[in-house]
């Protein structure tokens, strides 16, 4: 029965990671259609502030789809999840948030907890980066390979 349900579980994360390049394929497609539409724009080859922030906005947005698929393989190949992978994508995450962000018209509240997020994932990617270690799915810490 285990068996059956860890072949399930990696035709699920097989479909997954297919259904993922595709939208990456497609999100790239709209960040090049983004970037030249805003560089077209009469001044010919410059960008204003909020045409600049939408193209940036894509371009986090794939950079976030790509460090996903990066995780979903890792696990799929070796059935481990790399938690440095992980939280590189929530900094990539909450970094996209900060760059959309308005800070004239946001909660200040908001604002500190956005801080204290950034500096707990920076932390954390540290502490791991320091440590060098891999978190299986067995729930075993692992030493890194030498």
């Amino acid at each position: 029965m285990l068996e059956l349900i860890q072949k399930f579980e990696r035709v699920i994360y097989g479909a997954l990671i297919g259904m993922l390049v595709v939208l990456l394929t497609f999100a790239v497609i709209e960040l090049g259609w983004e970037l030249f539409s805003s560089l077209s724009n009469h001044p010919l080859l410059l960008m204003e502030n909020k045409e600049l922030v939408s193209v940036l906005g894509v371009f986090l947005l794939v950079l976030i789809g790509v460090e996903l698929l990066d995780t979903m393989l890792a696990y799929f190949r070796e059935n481990a999840i790399h938690v440095e992978i992980v939280v590189l994508l929530a900094l990539i995450a909450i970094s996209r948030k900060v760059i959309l962000l308005d800070p004239a018209s946001t909660d200040p509240l908001e604002l500190f907890g956005i801080g204290v997020i950034v500096l707990g994932l920076a932390g954390a990617y540290f502490l791991i980066k320091r440590a060098g270690l891999v978190i299986s799915c067995a729930a075993e810490i692992k030493e890194p390979k030498s």
